[in-house]
């Protein structure tokens, strides 16, 4: 940045001396102002997605660790809850299975009705 700057007063000095070439310089100047102004523009982009890349690895990192923290307890509680659920399960199973003769018997029997209703 600096040497950009140097470049750009050594160049105002030598046009300074002439004034025929006046047009010239303030085409110059606003050259390498726009080019410095784009400069300023991109590196702050670039700071900017580096802090956001930054960000999300410290925050993959901090997940992992309480991924790594988290794993033995939900393998704790599944150990819990699996006789639980076969339990559960073991006893709804003759009850679920009451359920579903009971409707089919139901359904069997609506059927009969339309059966003899539509003959």
């Amino acid at each position: 940045m600096k040497v950009f700057l140097a470049t750009i007063v050594v160049v105002l000095a030598l046009a300074h001396g002439s004034q025929a070439q006046s047009t010239q310089v303030e085409e110059l100047t606003k050259y390498f102002q726009d080019l410095s102004a784009m400069v300023t523009s991109t590196t702050e982009q670039l700071v900017q997605k580096m802090q956001a890349e930054t960000f999300m690895e410290d925050g993959k990192a901090q997940l992992q660790q309480i991924q790594e923290k988290l794993a033995p307890l939900a393998e704790n509680i599944q150990a819990q809850l699996n006789p639980l659920a076969d339990n559960v399960q073991a006893q709804l199973k003759p009850l679920v299975d009451n359920v579903q003769a009971q409707m089919e018997e139901l359904f069997r029997k609506v059927l009969d009705q339309t059966k003899a209703i539509t003959q």
